[in-house]
């Protein structure tokens, strides 16, 4: 798989991540974070917007044996975040065998899912 084909691989599974009702958007990790606060080529003026790809990783498992997913979301109040995880879960593997699938590659593919906060309505992530 290119690097190309490894970053369709990481919106397709964000893509799925945020269909899932009772998500309320994806959570960068602290490197992801770290490189957007230390950016100092953003104008005051312009909304910054980390990218829903960030909330995910994707990498090769140790022993080439397949891919490993990790989904770091956050919930929107309202129900139960089990229910939401395993949604995510289920949704973000589907679509990434489906992609696979697509490129000629049958590989297994293992997902964890973290739920990094639980939004207030009124929150935005």
């Amino acid at each position: 798989m290119t690097a190309a084909d490894a970053t369709t691989l990481l919106g397709v599974t964000a893509e799925a991540a945020l269909a899932v009702h009772g998500v309320a958007g994806l959570q960068p990790r602290l490197a992801h974070r770290l490189a957007a606060a230390a950016a100092r080529t953003r104008s005051e003026s312009t909304p910054q917007h980390t990218s829903p790809e960030a909330g995910i990783r994707a990498e090769r498992a140790p022993d080439g044996s397949g891919w490993h997913i990790e989904v770091r979301c956050v919930l929107a109040e309202g129900r139960r975040a089990l229910d939401i995880a395993r949604s995510v879960h289920d949704r973000v593997r589907a679509a990434a065998v489906s992609h696979l699938a697509a490129l000629g590659t049958a590989e297994q593919v293992t997902v964890a899912v973290t739920v990094t906060r639980i939004a207030a309505r009124h929150d935005t992530p």
